[in-house]
């Protein structure tokens, strides 16, 4: 079948589920509209909103989600990654109810915080950790410390990288190809505005799986470099996998010119391996940052690295405060998932069951010539719509963008809740069951038979 075709089919699709979508969701439709009066789109993040409207919940437990209108969800979105645990898994609710009522918030330590600490030291490859209360905290964090103990100020990061939400990370975040410069010399591009032309200049942007740009990068700021920072497996584009000998290589770049190295792990993190995407490819890097399914659905971050510059925070060369770092309520819930619920069995059985998905998911796309992949890492993945292997944000962006779409509402509407912005992945958490998978992938192949038909 021609790709003319496919397009023609997948925009008559995408009209035909959106008046679905709209017919099923009158209440989340009431909701945000009354959000709207005080809530800019009527949401708490601007990633929460999307076309036509966001689902509004009104609970959800294990694999499902339930909405104000009473439909229940298959949750494939799992809070962006965040609920590898699962919704309110009994282990964790059971350690919150414990901890609220002996308190949510001491301002001094309690016994928790080291026990975390330990567990994440024993998965990750630092030897010691602070935390913080979101990913967009750890990373800045961690590009402060590396500029604290290099005692330099610039960055650079990845082309379509996303670190968070802080001024000097919200660079060259999804550029218009029309602003973004050559591919192998990226411009640092502002994601929306807010952000000061002089905090542009202090970072500079490369293509993923380009040791020569990095190289070039280093050359062209000589001595002015704290750190490369980066995820081992952008996921921001997706799911772009490493070149391999890629991030070996790019450590041994970035200390051969005195930078650090800083792993972004909040979303690869624990649902990846057991000890994260530095141990899938074996490299650690030199500070690590975490957050998202550490938490099971609670908000806390973390970054580490080694005893030597973890120390400059100890010695006060570098500043690392927050009222609500390592409170105990949201350190009983991490100690849970570490500890007792993410165990190295349920997490590969949850990596085992998303391998069955995406097995099948491309069988289904073999067997009809859609023009798509799989990709995935650990218990997540992806359907990307371009046949071959995207190595870089501008292969990224060669995405069939209508045709994603088309199958990500025919997928909300059939009761897969798939992440919005056709840039994310899905999620297989500890409790989904092979029955969740089976539905995934019939309404999936629903779909694909239907737009190659």
């Amino acid at each position: 079948m021609s790709t003319t075709t496919i397009s023609t089919k997948a925009l008559e699709i995408t009209e035909r589920e959106k008046q679905r979508y709209a017919q099923m969701t009158p209440g989340s439709q009431a909701a945000t509209e009354r959000a709207k009066k005080v809530l800019p789109l009527g949401v708490a993040s601007n990633f929460q909103f999307f076309d036509p409207h966001p689902i509004v919940a009104a609970r959800a437990s294990g694999s499902r989600l339930y909405d104000v209108d009473g439909n229940e969800f298959v949750d494939y979105n799992m809070g962006y990654g965040s609920l590898f645990a699962g919704h309110s898994n009994p282990i964790m609710v059971e350690a919150i109810t414990k901890q609220a009522a002996e308190g949510t918030l001491y301002t001094t330590p309690s016994v928790l915080i080291a026990e975390v600490a330990e567990a994440l030291c024993e998965r990750f490859p630092f030897e010691m950790v602070r935390f913080t209360n979101s990913g967009t905290e750890s990373t800045m964090d961690a590009i402060r410390l590396a500029r604290g103990y290099t005692g330099r100020e610039k960055i650079i990061k990845l082309e379509g990288g996303y670190h968070g939400h802080h001024d000097l990370v919200m660079m060259s975040v999804r550029p218009p190809l029309e602003e973004a410069g050559p591919e192998d010399r990226p411009n640092t591009v502002p994601y929306y505005g807010g952000i000061t032309k002089g905090t542009a200049t202090e970072v500079v942007v490369i293509p993923f799986n380009d040791l020569a740009a990095l190289e070039q990068a280093f050359a062209e700021n000589a001595g002015e470099v704290a750190a490369f920072i980066l995820e081992p497996v952008p996921e921001n584009m997706g799911i772009v996998l490493p070149d391999e000998g890629y991030l070996a290589a790019a450590k041994e770049i970035c200390h051969k010119h005195g930078a650090l190295i800083i792993f972004d792990e909040v979303k690869t993190g624990i649902t990846s391996n057991w000890g994260g995407a530095a141990a899938v490819y074996g490299v650690a890097p030199d500070l690590s940052c975490l957050a998202k399914s550490i938490g099971g659905g609670v908000p806390i971050g973390a970054f580490g690295g080694s005893r030597e510059i973890m120390g400059k925070i100890a010695d006060w060369t570098v500043a690392h405060q927050g009222t609500f770092n390592g409170n105990p309520l949201v350190t009983a819930a991490s100690l849970a998932v570490l500890t007792k619920i993410c165990t190295p069995d349920a997490t590969a059985a949850a990596i085992a069951r998303n391998d069955r998905l995406i097995a099948g998911c491309q069988a289904i796309i073999d067997d009809t010539g859609l023009p798509a992949h799989t990709v995935k890492l650990g218990a997540k993945g992806c359907v990307t719509y371009v046949p071959e292997r995207v190595r870089t944000y501008r292969d990224y962006k060669k995405t069939d963008f209508e045709l994603a779409y088309a199958h990500w509402i025919y997928m909300m509407s059939h009761g897969i809740f798939l992440p919005p912005g056709l840039d994310e992945q899905w999620l297989v958490s500890v409790l989904h069951s092979e029955e969740d998978i089976d539905r995934h992938l019939t309404v999936f192949e629903g779909f694909v038979r239907e737009v190659t038909s």
